[in-house]
This record gives structure tokens, C-alpha cells and sequence, in this order.
């Protein structure tokens, strides 16, 4: 029995409507909504936390080990909701992930100090962990191969949007009316998604609102890649961790997504150290999330039009893959100034080579498997992308107080560090990445 049909006699489809045109990119709409909602939520931290660490006299080692909190328990619950969703379904699934976490976010305004605030996040974190295995399995329901690139685009754009709205929203809040009301007011958002989500969500198989031709057109391609073991349902862990593609989704995630929540969650605190003040430097804020959305984008774009060029799967996505492990290695760059323009600009590039690598990370789930092992493999990416996080915070929390003497320059080594893990990550990816045995087994799907 599919994912699918576990699913539908838990969330029945109303009767059938008047279809909706391209209704798989209004799915993806929704997803790129939930995953702005997601971002707001984490990010409120980090843009408070130069402001927390004053009232509550924090060093960047508390910080770390509060943002470690977080990260733990996002790490454990990615594998974790994974495997949930494979077995419950996305619609459920993500639903209870949502309420869950605008719960503790609206809660977080009851902090009281360290140890709240620890645990308010790590709380934060498992509720927040199923976001992208449940995007992830939602693309692979709903889009064919060609399009997956650029719908997970689409989704993954939902961090830098949601980190540019969180700069301006967070702030704006704060400064009318102090940190507690910036952790309440944006949890409230995540409810008003779920009226929509519950409404408009179900698989195509059964949607009441999706037209014969788009119907039609997603279950051929699915039919064209439909796996032998789907009866079984999930592939076990212990087969899924032999497999070199496994790997590669695994690497492609754990190489890059720390460097990105190094900027989401030390941005500000780096920013400081380099003598900018934040609502200033507004502009210096922004930039790295605009870049990260517009190679979002062109990483799914650039794939798709390679793939209807007649290159294959897997050459198209390696292709992205390249330019983006190259990319990230313009962040060594800032070491050298403390112009806030020139930072700014080298920021603005750097993620938006990194986000078109994070974009084919994240499809790659649902490239090399069928549907109803994809969360679980992008459940194990994230918590492999969450422990190397983890590892990485620990790291910058102790450099960057022990060279807190060389001002500017105290984050030098962590910006060279985090310039060249993606490069390492993308030489990886591309060993492991290619058919092998299992291919021809029907366990994974060809690239």
C-alpha cells in the first residue's frame, strides 16, 4: 500500500470542484509558505541575540550552546519525521509539525534566561524538523522529474524570503514593543497556514480540484519510475545506508547546510564584530538572503533547462552541483575588509552559489528514490546536515571568543572553513552520485 492511499482515509477528499489550473505549483506555493512561516519563527533569535546577550551578559559560547539546544533536537527529529511522514503522509504529517512548533514559538516570549531559552529551542527545533523531509516527499508526489529542480527551488526560497521578512518584521516588533511580543506575534502566523493547508492538500491521486490533463500528467511520470518494492513500503535503514546514493544525498546536505545556518544564526553577532551597526547595516542583512533566493531558483531553473536540452538527470544536477561548491569559496574573500559594502556583496555571492548547491541537495531525495523511501532519506540528510551544524557551532563559539581580542578579524579561520567545506562537499557528491548495482535492482532510481 502506497503512502497515498495510508493517507486518505485519515483526510477523505471532498467531492470534486471546478479544477484549478496548474494546481501542483499552488501546492508549491503553500510549501514555500510554510517554509517562510519556518524560517521567521527560527530566525527571531539570532537577529534578537545581540540585543539578549546585553540583558542576560551571554558570551558567544552561551549563544552557541542555545543555538546548539536547537540544533540537536532538529537534527534527531529530521530522521525522526522522516520516517514519519513516509508512514502517515505528508498532509497529516506536516500539519502536526506546524502546530506543534508556532506553539513554542508564541512560548519563547515566556523566557527567562539561559536555560528557558535553551529549552525553548530545542523544543523549537524538534517541531520545526519536519518542514523539509515533508516539502521534499510533497515535490515528489506532485511534480515530475523535470520539474522537481525548480520546485524545490520554490520551497527552499522559503528561507531566505522568510530570513528577509524576519529582518524587518523582528526588529520592527522589538523596537515598538521590546523581544518578548518578536517571539509571539510571528508564531501566530503558522495557524493561519494550516486553515489553508488543510483545506487545499491532498495527494493527486484523489484532489478534488486538480484538472484530468495535470492529473494525468503527474501519475504517468510517476508510473514511468514506479519501484518494485512500493508494496513494502520504506526501504530499511540498514539497506538504505549501503547505498553510495544514499551518501551523496546524505554529503550534499551535511557540506552545505551548516554554512547557511552559520548565516542565518551568527550573521548579526559577525556583522557587530566587523564595527557595523545592525539597523544600519539593514542592507548588509538583507543581501545574503536575496542572493540565497535568487539561487534557489536558478539552480532549479538551470537544471530543468539542461534536462530539456536532452542532458540527463544526474549530469544536470551534477552541473549545479559544480558552480555552487565553486561559488562558495568567494566567502574567504571578506577575511580581507571590513567595508560593509564589499562584505555585503561577497555574502550576496557566496550564498548564491551555495543556495543552487542546496537546491539540488535537497531534490536529490526524490531523484535517486521512489516515493515512499524519499522523507526518510531527506529526514537522514538533515540530521546529518544538523549534527555537522552542531559541530560547526561549537567551533565558532570558542574561536570566536577566544580571538574576540582581534576585533574584526575574529571570525577569520570560520570564514575559511566555511568557504571550503561546500567545495569539499561537491567533490563527494560527484564520486557518489552514479548508477550503481542497486540501480538495476529497482532500489533507487536512475540518474
Amino acid at each position: 500500500m502506497s503512502t497515498n492511499d495510508r493517507e486518505l482515509p485519515g483526510a477523505p477528499a471532498p467531492p470534486p470542484r471546478k479544477p484549478v489550473s496548474n494546481l501542483r505549483w499552488w501546492i508549491g506555493g503553500m510549501l514555500l509558505a510554510s517554509t517562510i512561516i519556518n524560517y521567521i519563527d527560527r530566525q527571531t533569535l539570532s537577529l534578537l541575540a545581540p540585543f539578549l546577550k546585553i540583558e542576560y551578559h551571554w558570551t558567544n559560547t552561551d549563544y552557541a550552546h542555545i543555538v546548539i539546544g536547537f540544533r540537536v533536537a532538529y537534527s534527531l527529529g529530521q530522521t525522526v519525521f522522516g520516517r514519519f511522514m513516509d508512514r502517515i503522509g505528508t498532509r497529516r504529517g506536516l500539519s502536526m509539525t506546524v502546530v506543534f512548533y508556532s506553539m513554542v514559538s508564541m512560548a519563547t516570549s515566556l523566557a527567562r534566561g539561559f536555560y528557558s531559552f535553551a529549552g525553548f529551542r530545542f523544543l523549537l527545533g524538534a517541531g520545526e524538523s519536519g518542514n523539509w523531509p515533508a516539502a521534499t516527499k510533497a515535490v515528489s508526489e506532485w511534480f515530475p522529474k523535470r520539474e522537481r529542480g525548480l520546485a524545490t527551488a520554490l520551497f527552499d526560497s522559503g528561507s531566505s524570503v522568510g530570513g528577509v521578512v524576519a529582518a524587518w518584521l523582528i526588529l520592527w516588533i522589538y523596537g515598538r514593543w521590546g523581544w518578548r511580543p518578536a517571539f509571539a506575534i510571528p508564531g501566530t502566523l503558522g495557524f493561519l497556514w494550516l486553515m489553508i493547508w488543510r483545506r487545499w492538500y491532498y495527494a493527486p491521486e484523489s484532489h478534488p480540484r486538480i484538472g484530468q490533463s495535470e492529473r494525468e500528467m503527474i501519475l504517468a511520470d510517476k508510473r514511468d519510475g514506479v519501484s518494485p518494492h512500493t508494496s513494502a513500503g520504506p526501504l530499511p535503514f540498514r539497506v538504505l545506508l549501503k547505498l553510495p546514493q544514499t551518501w551523496a544525498a546524505i554529503i550534499s546536505k551535511a557540506f552545505t547546510d551548516p554554512v547557511w545556518f552559520f548565516i542565518t544564526d551568527w550573521f548579526a553577532i559577525y556583522l557587530v564584530s566587523k564595527a557595523i551597526v545592525l539597523h544600519a547595516g539593514m542592507l548588509a542583512i538583507w543581501i545574503p538572503f536575496v542572493g540565497a533566493d535568487l539561487g534557489n531558483f536558478f539552480g532549479g531553473w538551470v537544471s530543468g533547462y539542461l534536462i530539456k536540452r536532452g542532458w540527463s538527470l544526474g549530469s544536470a544536477r551534477k552541473a549545479v552541483i559544480v558552480f555552487g561548491g565553486v561559488g562558495s569559496v568567494v566567502l574567504i574573500a571578506t577575511i580581507f575588509t571590513r567595508d560593509v559594502g564589499l562584505i555585503t556583496l561577497l555574502f550576496g555571492m557566496s550564498t548564491f552559489a551555495y543556495a543552487a548547491f542546496s537546491t539540488m541537495a535537497n531534490v536529490l531525495p526524490s531523484d535517486l528514490f521512489y516515493s515512499e523511501s524519499v522523507a526518510s532519506v531527506a529526514g537522514m540528510s538533515g540530521t546529518a546536515a544538523g549534527l555537522g551544524t552542531i559541530v560547526a557551532f561549537e567551533f565558532i563559539g570558542y574561536f570566536s571568543d577566544a580571538r574576540q581580542s582581534l576585533g574584526g578579524h575574529s571570525f577569520d579561520p570560520i570564514m575559511i572553513v566555511a568557504g571550503l567545506v561546500p567545495f569539499v562537499g561537491m567533490l563527494l557528491v560527484l564520486l557518489l552520485m552514479r548508477n550503481t548495482r542497486s540501480t538495476e535492482r529497482g532500489l533507487v532510481r536512475p540518474v
